[in-house]
């Protein structure tokens, strides 16, 4: 099809910013960090290669991921610790916050509640920004590596992938069957992962990540959270996933309560007050 005559004029209209974040509430990041100088560590989990575990995270703690030994990335899910329908809306933080997350940064739960389930405190990595190619790390935009879309694309039956690790973490943290904890596994917040889209045709790209051992990133939890991680069977993620042919590496989840006093005034967000009934 031949191009309209303004087709260089349509292409040059100037883009808006759907969600201006402007008017949202601001992290006090200089609470958080007083309040982390003054933690204890109270739990801790480490996830092992090709598989996924879960940790309670109360509200006003903070959870740390970390690599611990060679460059790994992780597929998180967060759910309210009192109702698995409160999950993470990664297509909203995008919306929200972009494409990748970093410092400053709050991940927001699904309707009807709609509110911050935590917000990134620390990001060891935030100096990495968007490289040539259009990549950063900690995407909001990938989905978890999955046994259908490596059924579809190359016939292969793999139950290692980040997908099938939530679904076996999650049913063993709430004792359900496999069949109901993969209803409630969700697109994820993909940690460490270095991603971006070509310039060219669009498509989703993963690179070799940054991450080194002793690099991390911390959350603070909002509201009162079961974290459940996957140590993703694509180790850095620099070539391909879904199989056992990358060298992957454990993630360490670590939990800290504040000290007693030092979140100041501090308050759990409450719901945003949507109805729901609304549509119904």
């Amino acid at each position: 099809m031949n191009q309209p005559q303004d087709a260089a004029t349509r292409r040059a209209v100037k883009p808006v910013i759907c969600y201006p974040p402007e008017t949202l509430p601001e992290p006090d990041l200089s609470l958080y960090a007083a309040a982390r100088e003054t933690a204890e560590k109270i739990d801790e989990v480490l996830v092992a290669p090709r598989e996924a575990a879960s940790i309670k995270v109360p509200a006003g703690h903070f959870l740390k991921m970390s690599s611990v030994e060679g460059s790994q990335v992780g597929d998180l899910n967060l759910f309210n610790l009192h109702d698995l329908s409160e999950r993470f809306y990664s297509g909203k933080t995008r919306a929200l916050h972009g494409t990748h997350v970093t410092t400053g940064d709050r991940l927001w739960s699904s309707f009807p509640t709609l509110r911050p389930m935590a917000t990134v405190t620390t990001d060891t990595l935030d100096w990495y920004g968007i490289d040539e190619f259009g990549g950063s790390v900690h995407d909001v935009i990938g989905t978890r590596c999955d046994p259908y879309t490596g059924k579809v694309l190359s016939g292969t039956d793999y139950h290692h992938c980040c997908h099938s690790n939530l679904t076996r973490a999650l049913a063993d943290a709430r004792k359900l069957p496999l069949e109901e904890s993969e209803r409630h596994v969700h697109d994820v917040l993909n940690v460490f992962m270095c991603t971006g889209f070509t310039r060219d045709t669009g498509q989703y790209f993963m690179k070799a990540s940054p991450v080194r051992p002793g690099d991390y990133l911390e959350l603070f939890a909002e509201i009162d959270l079961l974290a459940v991680l996957s140590a993703c069977p694509g180790g850095d993620c620099s070539s391909e996933h879904t199989s056992d042919v990358a060298a992957c590496h454990p993630l360490l989840m670590e939990v800290f309560r504040p000290g007693d006093g030092t979140l100041g005034n501090w308050s759990q967000p409450a719901v945003n007050g949507y109805d729901r009934s609304h549509g119904r």
